[in-house]
């Protein structure tokens, strides 16, 4: 009887990040080239993405259930899917913001906040993926370093949007709508902060 090949953790999420760094792209080209009907049908395919993100984390769940040898110690391998899972989820719930909110016009610097949740985004996918080498990774530490950094610089760029905000948007309604919208952009360059904080935990602990 041929053997059950080894099932592979690390790829797994390693896809999960790339999902997530691809809908991070997805969605700066539709606020980059903002308009209400394209983003509706086109933030489908952001929408799959995350259906895909949710297909993997079942698998991989499906497969520590049956496991009898993994990588790393199986709860740690479930909160780092978690935190993967949970960049998918918030930039899909960005997308849905978007519509349900009505927005018909970009606030100024809104592609420059996109911009910083695309590198986040990327760098994760990078420390993913020499996070299944990580014993002899030399890179490692630095795309972890990396997306704090971004995280940062995103919370810096937050706080003068929403201030401007504030203090020049005269409709209430429109300080409603996008107070919403940056919350929902910074909870994901948060998101790849906790994501990358726990694989740097995690190869402390597994050194």
């Amino acid at each position: 009887m041929a053997r059950k090949k080894q099932f592979d953790y690390f790829g797994r999420m390693e896809q999960m990040a790339q999902y997530a760094s691809e809908s991070a792209t997805l969605l700066l080209d539709l606020i980059t080239n903002y308009s209400t009907e394209k983003f509706i049908d086109k933030s489908e395919k952001i929408h799959r993405l995350e259906d895909e993100g949710d297909r993997i984390l079942k698998e991989i769940m499906t497969e520590l259930y049956d496991a009898f040898i993994t990588p790393i110690d199986r709860e740690d391998i479930i909160l780092i899917t978690n935190r993967l899972d949970d960049i998918l989820d918030e930039l899909n719930a960005t997308t849905y913001l978007f519509e349900n909110l009505l927005v018909y016009t970009i606030r100024p610097n809104t592609d420059q906040f996109l911009q910083l949740v695309v590198t986040a985004t990327s760098d994760v996918v990078q420390a993913t993926k020499e996070f299944a080498k990580f014993k002899h990774s030399k890179v490692l530490k630095q795309y972890i370093e990396q997306v704090s950094k971004t995280e940062s610089e995103a919370d810096k760029l937050y706080s003068s949007l929403v201030k401007d905000l504030f203090a020049n948007e005269k409709d209430p309604i429109e300080v409603i709508k996008w107070r919403d919208i940056y919350n929902h952009l910074e909870k994901i360059t948060d998101a790849c902060e906790a994501a990358a904080d726990i694989i740097e935990g995690l190869v402390i602990k597994n050194s």
